[in-house]
């Protein structure tokens, strides 16, 4: 992967729409290349799929949070698959240092945010766990 590439997969980022032509003037080289690149990109899975963005008011489930997630023992696979298989979290993420995981967690209202921290507290070899909502986001 060389700068033009990293400055397509940039551009991509901001905007997945943008017409290739458009990309082609921005970095200043052929339509052709452009697209020989995104096929590349994508043949050789660096670009994996390309998604949808949406305001916070549109989602659904308008409560997120970040849990910090502590695993006794020898416990993180156990836990790990549990955590995967719930529907209220949408990314979980291992980590160094005082925490073990990471968790982003959505619920649709404070009670049943209340229903997801109770359930996933019970979970089997999780010993510790601390939750911060997330109040607004100022990149995507």
């Amino acid at each position: 992967m060389d700068d033009i590439d990293r400055q397509l997969i940039a551009l991509l980022r901001d905007d997945a729409r943008v017409p290739v032509v458009a990309l082609a003037q921005k970095l200043r080289v052929a339509r052709a290349t452009v697209q020989n690149r995104i096929a590349k990109l994508e043949n050789d899975g660096t670009i994996v799929g390309y998604t949808v963005r949406l305001k916070p008011e549109a989602e659904a489930h308008r409560i997120r949070a970040i849990m910090s997630i502590e695993i006794e023992g020898h416990r993180a696979e156990r836990v790990s698959q549990v955590l995967r298989g719930h529907p209220n979290v949408v990314a979980l993420h291992s980590t160094n240092g005082r925490w073990d995981l990471m968790a982003e967690l959505r619920a649709d209202s404070l009670e049943a945010f209340d229903k997801v921290l109770n359930a996933i507290r019970q979970i089997e070899g999780i010993s510790s766990t601390e939750t911060s909502i997330l109040l607004s986001t100022h990149k995507l």
